[in-house]
């Protein structure tokens, strides 16, 4: 199993809100990825956010359009029941064993381990524990891209979002860009891709968010991972979670 550093963290519960994502504002899946795949969402809508984090994520994008009036952030995700976690993970299991021509009643001990593996690299473990809940599950973190409002297209970020492979890393596409090994018509693609993830990177972090480490589309504010992040990058101060689990009310 992999460890998540983040789950350490301390929370102090603000009692903030999830409060319902303006789906005027910003451009957004229809339907919803995870529901067209059956993921047991019941009443609850996937397009909350707690007050404070809807209220960033709104300065995320008045940043973006200073200079890209025309684009959106578009939302792939965000508030996640705990039964939604569980079911995504064994979805994103499942799809790994059907990429490799396997049954779960193939796998030998170890071949399920490197598999369950590779899921939790970008998947939180469906914890039910009040300690160490699902970053999604908080209604503090966000999955998002962006979108050309005009052309009515998604912006190019070179991979898609939940990709179970190295493109999925924040910087994979600077580093393909720069190894001078790379084919031109290759680093011309991999170039766009690398400046489209820093614009979307640079508007969210603007307004207080942290970005997932192997996520280039996942974003946070006030939860365990953005406190750990937030931690790393200011050593000597001690950062506390706000938002914990919760249900809409």
């Amino acid at each position: 199993m992999v460890t998540k550093p983040y789950l350490k963290m301390p929370i102090a519960e603000s009692g903030e809100p999830l409060v319902p994502i303006p789906t005027d504002c910003f451009a957004y899946a229809s339907p919803h990825a995870y529901e067209a795949l059956g993921a047991p969402y019941g009443e609850t809508s996937p397009y909350f956010l707690r007050q404070g984090v809807l209220e960033a994520l709104h300065q995320a994008q008045s940043n973006l359009q200073v200079h890209h009036p025309h684009w959106q952030i578009y939302i792939f995700d965000a508030y996640r029941p705990i039964a939604v976690q569980d079911f995504m993970v064994n979805h994103a299991f499942q799809e790994l064993l059907l990429q490799e021509n396997l049954s779960p009643n193939d796998l030998t001990p170890d071949q399920a381990e490197h598999f369950w593996q590779q899921v939790y690299q970008i998947w939180a473990l469906p914890s039910e524990d009040p300690r160490t809940p699902p970053p999604h599950s908080t209604g503090a973190a966000v999955d998002v891209t962006l979108y050309n409002h005009t052309h009515k297209t998604l912006v190019f970020m070179g991979s898609p979002i939940d990709e179970l492979s190295a493109r999925s890393q924040p910087d994979y596409f600077a580093r393909v860009a720069a190894d001078p090994h790379t084919p031109p018509d290759v680093r011309a693609e991999a170039q766009l891709a690398a400046q489209n993830r820093k614009i979307l990177s640079n508007a969210m972090l603007k307004a207080g968010f942290q970005r997932h480490p192997g996520e280039w589309w996942h974003f946070c504010l006030g939860d365990q991972m953005w406190a750990w992040l937030t931690q790393q990058a200011q050593p000597n101060h001690s950062v506390t979670a706000r938002y914990g689990g919760v249900t809409p009310s």
